[in-house]
């Protein structure tokens, strides 16, 4: 797998009547081998990265723009990539391109409180869609299973200390741009961030709604807890548990993941994951 990330910047001086543009991009090259040999090219259905069996792909490309000035933030970045192939596939052809496009408003000029609007990565788990942000090239079944973006209204509270910053979510639907017909239940999240040291990252997000039509009466609640702790540059550690329920069953995931650098620009990581959903 081959990464290419670039960074264009536009700044102004720290004064904050001066509005400040950053534009980024980042394409991700890979190939694979599936020993599985399927016929048609594709690997395991449940996977949304990496998919393609023996040959060369695009995972995931795209360029962004975020933009700052006063109490107002947005980003709009536009994507291309297997990523954006078979995670949206289910959103109208005008939308499957869009990795972000939102808008943001500082509430209080004394308190750090902010409300975002519109397709934001998800506020669940530890992995990205970006293979750059992420410990392991592959996704983990945990993640792979939950939403890597979603669409809605964020309220968010960041503490003085910058140690706990809490956010409160409406959302159109689990993974979702465009709401479909028959979709109208209210879908609410929440997560909480605590970091008590600078080495020790702790999180509890959740989602309660439903991913079916209306006429079908079937809740789903979702709880992912995980700590990440780096005691220094050369070693860190994942713990993670995801559990979720619905009328129908329920299903969790445990992960445990441990980096170490080699050197200073190689890293070894192991990954241990079960994942149990008999429905």
């Amino acid at each position: 797998m081959v990464a290419i990330s670039f960074l264009a910047t536009t700044i102004y001086s720290q004064d904050s009547s001066k509005s400040t543009i950053n534009f980024s991009g980042y394409l991700e090259g890979y190939y694979s081998y599936d020993f599985a040999n399927p016929v048609n090219h594709n690997k395991n259905n449940f996977s949304y990265n990496h998919r393609k069996h023996n040959q060369i792909g695009i995972n995931l490309a795209y360029i962004k723009a975020n933009y700052e000035y006063k109490n107002t933030r947005a980003n709009f970045a536009l994507m291309t990539g297997d990523y954006t192939r078979y995670n949206l596939s289910n959103e109208p052809l005008i939308l499957q391109n869009i990795l972000e496009a939102n808008v943001g408003i500082r509430l209080s000029k004394q308190k750090n409180i902010w409300l975002d609007i519109g397709v934001m990565p998800s506020h669940i788990g530890f992995e990205s869609a970006i293979s750059q942000d992420c410990w392991t090239l592959t996704r983990s079944l945990l993640a792979e299973n939950s939403p890597y973006f979603e669409t809605g209204a964020k309220l968010t509270f960041v503490n003085k200390k910058q140690t706990l910053t809490t956010s409160f979510l409406l959302l159109n639907g689990w993974q979702n741009i465009e709401r479909k017909d028959g979709f109208n239940a209210l879908n609410a999240g929440a997560q909480i961030t605590y970091k008590p040291i600078a080495k020790l990252t702790l999180n509890y997000s959740n989602f309660i709604g439903s991913v079916y039509p209306d006429s079908v009466k079937n809740t789903r609640t979702y709880h992912n807890l995980y700590a990440i702790y780096e005691p220094n540059s050369n070693i860190g550690f994942t713990v993670g548990f995801d559990f979720g329920t619905e009328n129908k069953g329920n299903w969790f995931s445990p992960v445990v993941i441990i980096k170490k650098s080699l050197s200073t620009n190689s890293k070894l990581t192991f990954r241990y994951e079960y994942f149990n959903d008999k429905k």
